[in-house]
């Protein structure tokens, strides 16, 4: 399949930005830990209060919730939600060959809207600013589906 070589420029803009959004989605994950770690708490499982190497002192406050930890779970579960259809989609939308400017908008466009949400809910703002990034992240990726249905029924 030619769409899908190094040589389609709308390939190699899936790749770069599939590559970034799945590196975002596991930094969230260690993300996570880290802020684990660093405010000794924020644990999830019971288990988790089992002394070992990373864990010297366990105590049951380490189980209440830790919104410093809570936030950076909040933005893995979102990106969670918004990132799998991005893969999924846009590998569709290659194979439809949509014109390299349409896939450098969109594709493009829904890395930054990711990164921004993040940073806005990394930074506490507002619900509707966030919203509105996700909203950018999420018609691109519709326009996309959209695309891919017209183009396998025309």
């Amino acid at each position: 399949m030619s769409e899908l070589s190094w040589e389609n420029p709308v390939f190699v803009t899936y790749a770069v930005t599939a590559a970034l959004m799945v590196l975002k989605l596991m930094g969230q994950g260690w993300m996570t830990v880290f802020r684990m770690v660093r405010s000794d708490g924020g644990l999830v499982s019971p288990e988790d209060l089992r002394p070992g190497p990373f864990n010297h002192n366990p105590r049951d406050a380490q189980l209440e919730p830790n919104d410093y930890v809570e936030r950076s779970r909040r933005m893995h579960r979102n990106d969670l939600e918004n990132i799998p259809a991005f893969l999924a989609c846009g590998l569709l939308f290659v194979i439809a060959a949509p014109p390299e400017l349409l896939a450098n908008i969109l594709m493009y466009g829904f890395v930054a809207a990711r990164f921004a949400h993040s940073l806005a809910y990394a930074t506490g703002q507002s619900h509707e600013m966030r919203a509105a990034f996700y909203t950018i992240g999420s018609l691109a990726v519709i326009v996309m589906a959209i695309y891919v249905l017209v183009a396998v029924f025309l």
